[in-house]
């Protein structure tokens, strides 16, 4: 069980709904799907440095909470959209408190999800320091997808991993139904980077690895080249540059568009890929134009490493609304820069706390009338 956030209520009340505008009675009920697995993340912050062999070291705090593909799950119900997550969780504690965190505290469907019997938990624990994290995970095979990839329900969008050697066929089901995709990649450890193995962005409007991933797949050595490569493959190529920011193409329009990173002391890098991809697919779905995009998909994860933890540390429309307010009375900003993010103003509700905001840690094992 999570341990209450007096905040919650407050939290709740400053959630909107980016989709307002566009909703009809026709609509979907869900605005973002998602399947994948589901960890327990144990993150252990507050350590001076890496942790010595042969040595204990002790950390100054730690906090608990879904990760794997809950970090995207949770950052998308965050920013106000109707999330539906397939995922098996384990037939132990740590699955159930899973379940409970997503469900009751982020709103997060799961009535596509399932408990499998005897199957415990994927457990991941990080350790971060020096705004860089290790990580060690433990999980037996994960049982088979359910519910049945061949059959996603409608949506507006899903957000899809592509794996290394593996299709998946619920991609090319849901764009037939008229769900636009969203892809992302992970490391290729095999070393290969086979091009064969991103068949599926034919049927995904957009794609989102990172400067590493996008040059490793097209042979290139300049992430804005690997940008234009992807782009012959799939509708809209965004690749992350890091400190850089980000930079689009979009093979539709010709129109290509680069943000720079906005400068933060990042303490847990964490599931920032996630966070931006939602806040991509966010302003996707609303209609933004394509910098904007860009641009909230930044502000959004930068929000999130200055927090620790995956799940834990994505922003939602309270915390976007706290950091506009504060950084346009901070001396010496950029009138320019100020100027990207005045889409903003017509965006977000009046903060209800002052900038920084800090989170309750949820914690294991404490009841809700704790």
């Amino acid at each position: 069980m999570t341990t209450p956030d007096p905040d919650e209520p407050q939290r709740r009340t400053a959630c909107l709904d980016p989709l307002a505008a566009l909703r009809t009675p026709g609509d979907p009920a869900c605005d973002v799907y998602l399947t994948g697995t589901v960890f327990l993340d144990i993150v252990f912050t507050g350590l001076d440095s890496a942790p010595v062999r042969g040595t204990e070291s002790w950390a100054r705090g730690m906090g608990s909470s879904p990760g794997g593909v809950a970090n995207m799950a949770t950052a998308l119900a965050r920013l106000g959209l109707r999330t539906s997550l397939a995922a098996a969780f384990g037939d132990d504690h740590y699955g159930e408190y899973c379940w409970d965190a997503l469900a009751q505290g982020e709103g997060i469907d799961l009535s596509l999800s399932r408990t499998v019997p005897g199957w415990h938990s994927p457990v991941t624990v990080s350790m971060a320091y020096e705004g860089e994290r290790t990580m060690v995970s433990h999980g037996h095979e994960a049982p088979p997808p359910e519910p049945a990839p061949e059959c996603p329900p409608p949506a507006r969008a899903a957000v899809a991993s592509l794996a290394s050697g593996a299709a998946a066929d619920w991609i090319a089901a849901a764009a037939r139904g008229g769900t636009r995709i969203f892809a992302d990649v992970g490391w290729d450890e095999s070393g290969r980077w086979d091009p064969a193995d991103l068949a599926d962005l034919a049927h995904c409007e957009a794609f989102l690895p990172n400067a590493e991933e996008a040059m490793h797949y097209t042979r290139t050595d300049c992430p804005r080249a690997a940008a234009h490569a992807l782009a012959e493959r799939v509708r809209l190529a965004v690749v992350t540059l890091g400190a850089e920011g980000a930079y689009a193409v979009d093979a539709a329009t010709g129109e290509t568009a680069q943000v720079p990173a906005i400068a933060v002391e990042a303490l847990d890098p964490t599931g920032a890929g996630d966070v931006f991809v939602a806040g991509f697919v966010t302003g996707t779905l609303a209609g933004w134009p394509l910098a904007d995009r860009l641009a909230f998909g930044g502000l959004t994860a930068a929000l999130s490493v200055q927090e620790f933890g995956g799940s834990l540390s994505a922003p939602g429309w309270w915390e976007v609304a706290a950091w506009w307010q504060s950084v346009q009375s901070l001396p010496g900003q950029d009138p320019a820069a100020l100027r990207r993010y005045s889409f903003l103003e017509r965006l977000v509700p009046p903060p209800a706390r002052p900038w920084p905001l800090r989170r309750a840690v949820p914690t294991i094992g404490f009841g809700r009338s704790s």
